[in-house]
C-alpha cells in the first residue's frame, strides 16, 4: 500500500498536507483548481520532494529516492513522448530504456498500440500524431511498465468524452484490476464516479483521506458538496 504519512510538501507560498494511504486499484483525485491534486502526484513521483513527512511503499520509505528509483510510473498531461524517438520506440522504453527489444519485446509493443487504438502508427514520429494519438501512445508505455504505482495527472484531457472514456475502461481493466495503485487527477467528477474505486478530495492544501467512490458521491462533506456543485 501507498502511504503519505504527515507529509507536507512546499511549492513557493503553497502548502499541500497529506496523511493518506491509497489502496490497490483506482482511485481518482478530484478537487477546484489550485487546491493542491498535481502536487500530491508530484510528491509521490519524487518531482517535488517533502519537507516533511515520508512517503512509503509497503515498508520501504521512498522519501529519498530519486524519481526513477520509485516504484512509480506518471503519464503527465503533455505525456513527454521523446521527439527523435518513433512512437514504438517511445513505447518501448517501457521494457528496454536502450531500446535494444526482442522480437517477442517488439510484439508486445504492437500489441500494446492496437490495445490504444494506434495499430500501424509505430513508425511515425509523436509530431505526426494528433494530440489524442499522443495521449493514447504515452498510455501504451505506461500499461508495459511493470513500475506496481501509475501516476495520471490529466492525462486524457485533451481526448474527447468517448475515447476518455475507452481509455480509462483500459486503465481499469489492464492496471487496476492486475493489484495496481493507480492514481488519477480528473476534472470531470463523471470519471471518478465511472470507473474510479476511491476518492481523494483535495482542496485548500489538503489531501483528504481516501472514501470509496459511491460514499463519497452519496454523502459528500460541505466542502466536496460546494465543489460538485
Amino acid at each position: 500500500m501507498l502511504t503519505l504519512d504527515d507529509v507536507t510538501v512546499a511549492k513557493g507560498t503553497f502548502r499541500l498536507q497529506a496523511n493518506i494511504a491509497v489502496p490497490p486499484g483506482m482511485t481518482a483525485v478530484i478537487g477546484p483548481s489550485g487546491g493542491g491534486k498535481s502536487t500530491l502526484l508530484s510528491a509521490i513521483a519524487g518531482f517535488e520532494p517533502a519537507v516533511s513527512g515520508r512517503i512509503k511503499w509497503g515498508d520501504v520509505d521512498l522519501s529519498e529516492q530519486a524519481p526513477g528509483q520509485r516504484p512509480v510510473t506518471m503519464l503527465f498531461q503533455d505525456n513527454n513522448l521523446f521527439p527523435h524517438l518513433t512512437t514504438a520506440q517511445n513505447v518501448g522504453l517501457a521494457l528496454a530504456p536502450r531500446l535494444k527489444l526482442s522480437q517477442p519485446q517488439l510484439m508486445r509493443v504492437e500489441a500494446a498500440l492496437e490495445d490504444v487504438g494506434l495499430p500501424g502508427l509505430g513508425g511515425r514520429k509523436p509530431s505526426a500524431l494528433s494530440g489524442g494519438q499522443i495521449g493514447r501512445a504515452a498510455l501504451a508505455r505506461s500499461l508495459l511498465s511493470d513500475r506496481p504505482v501509475v501516476l495520471l495527472d490529466e492525462a486524457f484531457a485533451a481526448l474527447g468524452p468517448a475515447l476518455r472514456a475507452e481509455m480509462l475502461a483500459l486503465v481499469r481493466d489492464r492496471m487496476a484490476q492486475q493489484g495496481r495503485t493507480v492514481i488519477m487527477v480528473t476534472h470531470d467528477p463523471d470519471d471518478a464516479r465511472n470507473f474510479a474505486d476511491y476518492v481523494i478530495f483535495v482542496a485548500e492544501g489538503i489531501a483528504h483521506p481516501p472514501q470509496k467512490a459511491r460514499a463519497f458521491f452519496t454523502d459528500p462533506s460541505p466542502a466536496a458538496q460546494s465543489y460538485l456543485g
